[in-house]
């Protein structure tokens, strides 16, 4: 027994929608597009696609309604095709976002049968045992609980699951875990599978872009999806409007120094430029970096703008009570137990190599962040310092070489790299 047509038109992500409407899958885009709109009254799909992408425009997290038929099941694929087309990555953020979660809420409440026949439709190594497992125990106002269980996941699919999750208290070592299989409660389950789902939505591997090009011209051939694909442009270019000016984290006091960001900064605010849903160890790191450097709080605010689930009163709460708190940005052990430093993928000299200390006669590796942007800085002066000097004739170059070294004198010594 494996996951019944009710249970594909509930969750049309799952492998074996390409059983039950095989005669779809066979079909390319710009034909299925065709059959699927010559099927309803004109205006039946458009209704349904834009309650989605608009609710996904506002950053809901839900939808009014809740379609499982064979509608519901074409609605998703015309929105992938959708977001093929617009190739916009917020979008495809936003949309991911507003689906997975909507997703929690019908997986959180599914039935253990179901719930097994997804992971196991899935490929996913899951145990399920009718007498649940107790695992463990937990003491709330001096009553004692005993944690129970139908549910063993295979520790490797686990950790494919919940590789994108950076909550401390998901980590392998900190959950329940016998003979290579991790016991998880439903809600859990669900959460992993809620990750599943939007991982899908920003896998998808787009193909080049004349190709896309060619199939996007087909596409809007159809005009009712062209009318849906023009209307789902304006609509979100007037949002836009109103985070256009995000990530501008350029505040200037004496200078620019959004320049002198270390790779794993920069990472954070690529992933926020193109709408990713944060986790939540980078939100505070990138606050209290931010903060750190003294940047406005409404400054910061507007980074999480384009958030698939932002809330600018709530962000505004959050971000001025961690300035009163005045934390400390993460240093950059804890930058790699959280799976945030970027040295490798940036191949960035300062991080990988350290700087050359010569107050201490040795290499240093860069332990903060903070400590990046002094040695990154340093070596911008000099460097600005010798291009200078080369313009000039010997006999200047002493006196402007003086003027500069009072001017940052204070600051940064020019004599060492000390970070």
């Amino acid at each position: 027994m494996g996951v019944t047509l009710d249970v594909i038109q509930r969750y049309p992500w799952l492998p074996s929608l390409k059983t039950y409407y095989a005669d779809l899958a066979s079909l390319n885009p710009g034909d299925f597009i065709e059959e699927i709109f010559s099927k309803y009254e004109d205006g039946v799909v458009e209704e349904r696609i834009l309650e989605i992408f608009n609710a996904s425009f506002d950053n809901l997290e839900q939808i009014s309604t809740s379609h499982e038929d064979d509608l519901g099941v074409y609605v998703y694929l015309i929105t992938k095709i959708l977001l093929f087309a617009l190739g916009d990555r917020m979008i495809t953020n936003r949309v991911a976002n507003l689906y997975s979660k909507v997703n929690y809420s019908k997986l959180s409440q599914e039935n253990v049968f179901n719930l097994y026949y997804i992971c196991h439709d899935l490929g996913i190594d899951l145990l399920y045992n009718e007498d649940a497992w107790k695992f463990g125990v937990t003491i709330i106002k001096q009553q004692t609980q005993v944690k129970k269980t139908h549910f063993k996941l295979y520790y490797i699919d686990y950790l494919k699951l919940a590789s994108s999750i950076k909550d401390e208290y998901r980590k392998l070592v900190n959950v329940p875990l016998e003979d290579g299989y991790v016991y998880i409660l439903n809600k859990n389950l669900a959460r992993l599978l809620q990750e599943y789902v939007r991982n899908k939505f920003l896998s998808e591997n787009a193909p080049p872009e004349e190709e896309k090009s060619s199939m996007v011209k087909e596409l809007l051939k159809n005009e009712e999806f062209e009318r849906i694909y023009t209307t789902l442009k304006k609509t979100w270019e007037v949002k836009k409007e109103h985070f256009d000016y995000a990530l501008k984290v350029d505040f200037e006091t004496d200078k620019n120094i959004s320049q002198l960001f270390p790779p794993c900064v920069k990472e954070i605010l690529s992933k926020a430029q193109e709408g990713q849903n944060l986790a939540h160890t980078e939100r505070l790191f990138i606050v209290w970096f931010l903060l750190s450097l003294e940047y406005p709080v409404d400054a910061v605010v507007d980074i999480f703008s384009t958030m698939p689930d932002f809330d600018r009163e709530k962000t505004a709460y959050q971000v001025e009570f961690a300035k009163r708190k005045e934390y400390t940005p993460y240093k950059c052990e804890t930058l790699k137990s959280y799976s945030l430093c970027r040295a490798k993928e940036y191949k960035d000299e300062i991080c990988l190599e350290g700087y050359y200390s010569k107050t201490q006669d040795e290499q240093k590796k860069i332990s903060h962040p903070l400590s990046y942007i002094k040695v990154k800085n340093y070596r911008e002066q000099r460097k600005q310092r010798q291009e200078h000097y080369t313009k000039k004739k010997p006999e200047e170059n002493q006196i402007e070489k003086t003027k500069l070294d009072h001017k940052i004198n204070g600051k940064m010594s020019p004599q060492k790299e000390d970070g």
